[in-house]
């Protein structure tokens, strides 16, 4: 199961994992800030971007994509970084596959269950009717009535493609099914523990890595740096992008 990709620059191979939702132009400013040092590939994960639709979306599968992507890119170790449930499943693929890694990086999420479920903004999408001239302004429109947050609109709408047959670029059912897949988190067993170098990142403004998920971080990634990026929430990578890139520099240099 190939992923998606765009690939530029050269030297040791670096893989971005964006979150739910997005995909892997999310993470252009990082890639466009590391390009000169790395041959950097930014993955669509399955159900979103340009890759397959496909049915499960649990952590584990979702790392053997990206281990089946590196194999056909001839990728032997990478470092890899993710962002919320991209976080994960790097995450997921560091603890089970430590060896296909040199260096981890992980923005904004923890080794734990989440509730935030999406149920409404699944359900909102699901529902917008794509009949053809179906304009950004209208379906804008319709989808403010479940969804106040035109930031929000704003992002779920870059997934969706207008023209002659308006479609979603999400496997929006899929993802849906496995909603209670990827909010959670089952602690590996065998091995314990991802004993590289790894660099957790958080917002300082942001409620997805409190006290628990800090705890839960050293637990199971014990050689953990965690770094807070001051006047940043979830979207740390787009509200600090210099902040964000400085310190996966620095992180690099010396974890390389």
């Amino acid at each position: 199961m190939i992923l998606n990709m765009s690939e530029a620059g050269q030297g040791p191979a670096l893989i971005l994992l964006h979150g739910l939702f997005g995909a892997g132009k999310n993470l252009g400013a990082l890639s466009r800030g590391l390009t000169d040092r790395f041959r950097v590939l930014s993955l669509d994960l399955r159900n979103h971007g340009a890759s397959f639709h496909a049915s499960p979306m649990d952590y584990e599968t979702q790392a053997q994509d990206v281990i089946e992507t590196m194999d056909r890119a001839g990728i032997g170790e990478a470092m890899l970084i993710g962002h919320s449930m991209g976080g994960k499943v790097a995450m997921r693929l560091a603890l089970d596959h430590p060896d296909r890694l040199t260096a981890l990086i992980v923005m904004d999420i923890a080794p734990l269950p989440y509730a935030h479920a999406y149920g409404s903004e699944l359900d909102a999408m699901r529902n917008l009717p794509l009949a053809p001239g179906l304009t950004r302004q209208q379906a804008d429109a319709a989808l403010a009535r479940d969804m106040p947050d035109p930031a929000l609109r704003s992002f779920l709408m870059n997934n969706l493609i207008l023209g002659d047959a308006p479609h979603w670029r999400l496997g929006l059912d899929e993802i849906a099914e496995a909603m209670p897949d990827i909010l959670d988190w089952h602690d590996a067993t065998s091995p314990p523990a991802y004993r590289k170098p790894a660099l957790f990142l958080f917002g300082a403004k942001s409620d997805y890595v409190g006290a628990e998920g800090q705890k839960a971080i050293r637990k199971q990634f014990p050689h953990a740096e965690l770094v807070p990026v001051p006047n940043a929430g979830h979207w740390l990578h787009a509200e600090q992008p210099g902040a964000v890139l400085a310190e996966i520099n620095r992180f690099l240099r010396s974890a390389l």
